[in-house]
């Protein structure tokens, strides 16, 4: 590695703040605040527990949307056992589910939906909450 490449990597070593991040990103329009995180490969249960924390996050913060990106499913080894539910077996169709089975959870959403294809159509799910 020459002297000039290990200098410059040491720099970003030390204040790496220019990199964004994949997870979590907020997204600020006119009159709306729009939270983004992505569960690729987390656990379903794992999962749950973030959402219920975004969720939490958000409502108390005055955020409008909440955009999970889930994945389509499409790498899960799920659909290769039969004892196992395809549909429940995959972030995209429990997380949903999961919110609506929690009535801490559910009080605070107005709705739920797939994400329009640029935002990640059915490998993401919108989050619309009430307003505080």
């Amino acid at each position: 590695m020459k002297d000039k490449d290990k200098k410059d990597w040491e720099k970003f070593l030390e204040n790496p703040s220019n990199i964004f991040d994949k997870e979590i990103a907020t997204i600020t329009k006119k009159n709306s605040k729009k939270f983004n995180f992505d569960l690729h490969g987390y656990s379903i249960d794992d999962a749950n527990k973030k959402v219920y924390e975004i969720i939490t996050f958000c409502y108390q913060n005055g955020y409008s949307e909440i955009l999970i990106i889930t994945g389509k499913g499409i790498h899960s080894k799920s659909s290769k056992n039969v004892y196992i539910s395809e549909d429940f077996s995959t972030l995209k169709n429990t997380i949903p589910d999961f919110i609506k089975n929690n009535s801490d959870l559910s009080s605070k959403i107005s709705g739920i939906e797939q994400a329009d294809k640029k935002s990640g159509g059915s490998g993401a799910i919108l989050i619309k909450l009430k307003r505080l």
